[in-house]
């Protein structure tokens, strides 16, 4: 899918926990919600096994898509033309860290 699709949710969970921002997405009925989905919960898994942090103390820190290669055909049109037909991917990266709390 394009990039400008999966931004627009992208800047729903910018800076929210883990939990509230798959909750938040989840509602959503874009088809990029379920893509997203499985990218944060890849994130929370690679924290939990590589970083060794609390999955349940977790934030979204950094959230960006970027454009990755673009599929390009053509598609015959009358009196000999053609149109373009572009089919759009992109590169999804989601950063994780552990929250702070502030404990008196």
């Amino acid at each position: 899918m394009s990039p400008s699709k999966v931004r627009r949710l992208l800047h729903l969970i910018k800076g929210k926990p883990v939990n509230d921002a798959i909750a938040a997405i989840q509602v959503s009925p874009s088809p990029a919600a379920k893509a997203l989905v499985k990218v944060i919960k890849s994130a929370v898994a690679n924290a939990e096994n590589n970083a060794m942090m609390n999955p349940d103390s977790l934030k979204i820190v950094e959230a960006f898509a970027n454009e990755a290669l673009k599929l390009k055909r053509y598609r015959p049109q009358s009196r000999g033309r053609i149109s373009p037909i572009i089919r759009r991917s992109c590169h999804i990266t989601i950063g994780v860290d552990e929250e702070v709390s502030n404990g008196s």
